[in-house]
């Protein structure tokens, strides 16, 4: 892990104890944060190497907050499904990566959980080719 996902982590890793969320709403299990199997090594790939559109010096983080999504367009604006939640979040401009092909044609989103933070956050974003 890289020094700047770990320092988002302990700004975020306090917040669900002052939010009150709970473990099953975090997903402490892991189970959300599991790509397929045939993805697993070209999502880490591309994850590992990828950063910020609006901040190059800094990691988009790692397969554990970036992941395949679904997105919407609600009044011509991208919105891209959290998987922890399913809430579809708004995708800032600055964040959507426009200088690399993402690995397999579908939107990609990195972003922390709904817990680990007070507002919706958006490290990176990639619009797929199939959309």
């Amino acid at each position: 892990m890289n020094r700047a996902c770990k320092l988002l982590l302990m700004i975020a890793l306090p917040l669900p104890l002052m939010t009150g969320a709970k473990a099953d709403e975090v997903g402490q299990d892991g189970s959300h944060r599991h790509h397929p199997l045939q993805d697993q090594l070209l999502h880490e790939k591309f994850y590992s190497s990828w950063h910020m559109p609006d901040n190059p010096v800094l990691s988009c983080c790692n397969s554990a907050d970036c992941y395949p999504t679904e997105i919407r367009y609600i009044d011509g604006k991208i919105h891209a499904r959290r998987r922890e939640d399913g809430k579809y979040i708004l995708i800032p401009s600055q964040k959507v990566e426009r200088n690399r092909d993402n690995p397999d044609g579908r939107n990609h989103l990195c972003a922390p959980p709904p817990s680990a933070s007070l507002v919706d956050t958006v490290y990176c974003f990639a619009l797929g080719g199939a959309t």
